[in-house]
């Protein structure tokens, strides 16, 4: 991922927005409040201890990006850890840049800041993304050129969200890589993927091993469902035999085959034939 890509794509952002609301550069740190929509959901303890203790030293370098709210406080934008780890230090002061923005120029600023970063895991990652097409009406092109990526890349992060919610836990964990959760996508047995899942998880299995286990299972599911579509097929022509059997009183067989068929009826003489015949006639 092109690190200059978000860079600018953010700098543009805050650039249509370039106007402060207000003068004052400070805000009391309890007037701040994290915002609950943003992206990043998990928070490493260790990670805001290190944050504090670089906040001590050299003090807070970048200031937090907030927007007033109606409650008359104001909502984090961009910098949450930095906020987290001056409340952990005591701090009652932290310095602002405070900016008018809408929600979804909020949201935007959040997944770009934490890619910037690499502080978003996978599913918080397609989540962010999947916020952006579903409650703001963003394309996956719209999405793709805000953050720097492919359309597809977009698409294929989005997807991973469909994987049952225990392996969105492990991918979350990081006990399953981004790239064994594409894989996983390949089941379509939910049973196996889980069993499959559990097994890269624990250090079994490669990306490559997921994905021709993936295949393979499709395999076997199409077999399955095409021995049991011909078996439905088989049993509707034996069915049938027995029917015509009964009606006409006689051996019947059907014959089939893959686009056409034959119906083979048993008669004993001239004038049994005759009589099939005129019975098959009256038949509407």
């Amino acid at each position: 991922m092109a690190k200059g890509g978000l860079g600018a794509g953010l700098d543009t952002l805050l650039s249509d927005n370039n106007f402060d609301v207000q003068v004052k550069k400070t805000l009391r740190t309890a007037e701040i409040e994290p915002n609950r929509d943003q992206p990043r959901k998990a928070f490493s303890d260790e990670a805001i201890t290190a944050l504090a203790d670089s906040i001590r030293e050299h003090g807070m370098l970048q200031p937090i990006v907030v927007r007033p709210i109606d409650t008359g406080g104001y909502q984090i934008v961009a910098g949450e850890r930095r906020w987290r780890a001056a409340r952990m230090l005591g701090l009652d002061e932290v310095p602002v840049n405070i900016r008018e923005l809408t929600d979804l120029e909020t949201m935007q600023i959040a997944i770009i800041e934490n890619l910037q970063r690499e502080n978003l895991n996978p599913v918080e990652e397609a989540a962010g993304y999947n916020e952006l097409i579903e409650k703001f009406g963003m394309t996956q092109e719209k999405v793709a050129k805000m953050v720097g990526r492919s359309r597809s890349a977009v698409a294929n992060s989005v997807r991973l969200l469909s994987l049952p919610d225990r392996v969105l836990k492990m991918l979350e964990n990081g006990d399953i890589s981004a790239g064994h959760a594409r894989a996983l996508l390949g089941f379509e047995n939910e049973e196996m993927l889980i069993a499959t899942a559990l097994r890269a998880a624990d250090g079994g299995l490669t990306v490559r091993q997921v994905e021709k286990a993936a295949q393979k299972s499709a395999e076997h599911q199409e077999e399955a469902t095409v021995n049991a579509s011909n078996k439905k097929i088989d049993n509707y022509f034996k069915e049938m035999e027995l029917s015509l059997n009964e009606r006409l009183g006689r051996k019947v067989k059907v014959d089939y085959g893959k686009n056409k068929g034959a119906l083979i009826l048993e008669f004993y003489d001239k004038n049994d034939l005759a009589a099939l015949a005129e019975k098959l006639a009256k038949e509407d």
